[in-house]
C-alpha cells in the first residue's frame, strides 16, 4: 500500500511574523465581504465552499509548528462549517471548531464573509478565493448561470503559490532602508464593553469621490489617507506634536510592480507621516503633505528596498540553528518596538472586478482589519462599480473621528449612507 505524500510549503516573508505575534485579542485576521442582492442560503453556501476548496489548494492548508520554524501543511480534514454570523468579526481562526483551517466563512442576510489568518494570504489572494466562492454560490442558486457556466473558475483566477518575495529579492550591497521606530500619536479612549468590535460602513459614489480626488490632483487612496490624518488632527489636536506625529500605515500590493500572480502574501507597508510644526493646518495643507509623503515612497526602487531589507533580515534569523521558541521571542521583540510607530492602517483594495455575467447579482464588496498593538481604529476600502465602501473597524465607543471623516467628505461633495453592526447601542 502506497504511503500518502503530504504537501507542505514554507511561509512567505510577511507570513513569518504573524504566528509569532498572534493572540486571541490580536488575531492578525482580516475580513472580506460581498453583499448580494438576495438573501444568502446557508446550505448552498456550504456546498459552494466544498466545491471551491477542493480546487483551491492554497486555502486547503493548516499551520504546523516545527522545531525551527512554522510551515503550512495540506489539510485533509472535512471542509469547515459555514455558519450564520452570531458574534464579533475577526476572531481567531485557530480554533478547534474550524478543523484547523486558517479561514472562516459566515453569512448574514445578504452578506457573505470570508475571514482569513494573514499567514495564509493577503487581501488580493483572499479576494480571489471570495470571488470564486461567490460565483459558485450564484451558480448553485441560479439555474440559468449553472447551465451557462457549469463549474469552471473564471478567467484570471490565480492558484499560484509562488513566494514572490524570494523570486524578486535582490541582495543589496548595503541597506538603504530601515523601519521607523519613533513612536507615533496613538488613538486612545474608552473601549467598547466585553471586548467589543465595532464596524461602521459608509457607502459612497465612486464617481463623486474620484471627482474630489481629481480636484486636488491626487488619487483616491491619497485622499482617504489625507482625510484620516485630517480627522485625527481635528479630533485629537491637543495630543499631537512633533514628538508624536500622526503616521498612517498603507499596505502596497507589489504584484503590479513585479509581475506576480501569487495568492500568497506579497505586499509591503509604507507610512504617510504628518509632523505638525505650527499651530494650525488646513485640509489642503494636509492633502499636500500626505500625498507627497506617499509618492516619495511608492516607487518600484523603494518598494524593492523595503522587502529586500525584510527578506535579508529574516533569512539571517531563519538560517540560524535556533529553536523556534527563541526565534518567536526575537520576532515579538522586533514587532513590539515597531508596532507603535503608526497611528492606524488604511488599506484600499481598489476596484473589485467580476465577470459581467455575475455583476447584476452583486451590490458591493467590503473589507476591514482586526485591531493590532496600538491601533484600535483602522480603515478598509473596497469599490465595486460605482459603490465605494469605507469600513471602519474600531475598539472604541467614541466615534468622533469617524464622524469627522464622514462630515468632511460630505462637505467636499460625497455624502455617505452609513450603517453599523450595532455595538455602539448595546
Amino acid at each position: 500500500m502506497s504511503r500518502k505524500i503530504t504537501h507542505w510549503e514554507k511561509l512567505d516573508n510577511s507570513a513569518i511574523l504573524f504566528p509569532a505575534i498572534a493572540t486571541d485579542s490580536m488575531t492578525n485576521t482580516y475580513r472580506l465581504s460581498v453583499v448580494l442582492k438576495e438573501k444568502v442560503i446557508g446550505d448552498l453556501l456550504q456546498e459552494a465552499l466544498e466545491f471551491v476548496l477542493k480546487r483551491f489548494p492554497g486555502f486547503r492548508q493548516r499551520l504546523r509548528k516545527g522545531f525551527f520554524w512554522y510551515y503550512l501543511e495540506e489539510n485533509d480534514k472535512p471542509v469547515p462549517k459555514v455558519r450564520e454570523e452570531h458574534t464579533y468579526p475577526c476572531r481567531s481562526t485557530r480554533t478547534n471548531d474550524n478543523n484547523s483551517y486558517l479561514f472562516r466563512v459566515t453569512y448574514f442576510d445578504r452578506r457573505i464573509n470570508l475571514e482569513v489568518f494573514h499567514v495564509l494570504a493577503d487581501g488580493t489572494g483572499g479576494f480571489g478565493f471570495l470571488k470564486e466562492l461567490t460565483f459558485a454560490y450564484l451558480r448553485l442558486s441560479h439555474e440559468k448561470l449553472m447551465e451557462k457556466l457549469k463549474g469552471s473558475f473564471s478567467e484570471g483566477t490565480s492558484l499560484n503559490r509562488d513566494d514572490s518575495f524570494l523570486r524578486n529579492y535582490k541582495k543589496p550591497e548595503k541597506f538603504s532602508y530601515a523601519y521607523a521606530v519613533k513612536k507615533a500619536f496613538l488613538i486612545k479612549g474608552e473601549r467598547l464593553p466585553y471586548h467589543g468590535f465595532g464596524v461602521v460602513n459608509a457607502h459612497l459614489s465612486v464617481s463623486e469621490v474620484k471627482k474630489i480626488a481629481h480636484s486636488y490632483s491626487i488619487s483616491v487612496n491619497e485622499l482617504m489617507v489625507a482625510l484620516f490624518i485630517y480627522s485625527t488632527y481635528k479630533a485629537y489636536k491637543s495630543g499631537i506634536s512633533e514628538k508624536r506625529p500622526i503616521r498612517v500605515a498603507v499596505p502596497v500590493n507589489l504584484r503590479p510592480y513585479f509581475d506576480s500572480i501569487t495568492t500568497k502574501n506579497f505586499f509591503v507597508m509604507v507610512s504617510a507621516e504628518f509632523v505638525p510644526t505650527k499651530p494650525d493646518y488646513t485640509f489642503e495643507e494636509i492633502v499636500q503633505i500626505a500625498s507627497e509623503s506617499l509618492r516619495k515612497q511608492i516607487t518600484k526602487e523603494n518598494l524593492e528596498s523595503i522587502f529586500s531589507f525584510n527578506v535579508s533580515g529574516q533569512q539571517i534569523m531563519l538560517a540560524r540553528a535556533v529553536p523556534l521558541v527563541f526565534k518567536n521571542m526575537g520576532l515579538r521583540a522586533i514587532y513590539g518596538r515597531s508596532a507603535l510607530a503608526n497611528t492606524t492602517t488604511v488599506t484600499n483594495m481598489g476596484q473589485i472586478k467580476v465577470p459581467e455575467v455575475y455583476e447584476d447579482y452583486i451590490e458591493s464588496f467590503q473589507c476591514f482589519l482586526a485591531f493590532s498593538k496600538g491601533q484600535g481604529l483602522k480603515l478598509g476600502i473596497a469599490s465595486f462599480k460605482d459603490v465605494l465602501t469605507l469600513s471602519f473597524s474600531t475598539a472604541f465607543s467614541d466615534t468622533t473621528l469617524i464622524m469627522e471623516f464622514l462630515r468632511k467628505l460630505s462637505e467636499l461633495g460625497a455624502v455617505a449612507a452609513v450603517e453599523t453592526n450595532g455595538v455602539f447601542y448595546e
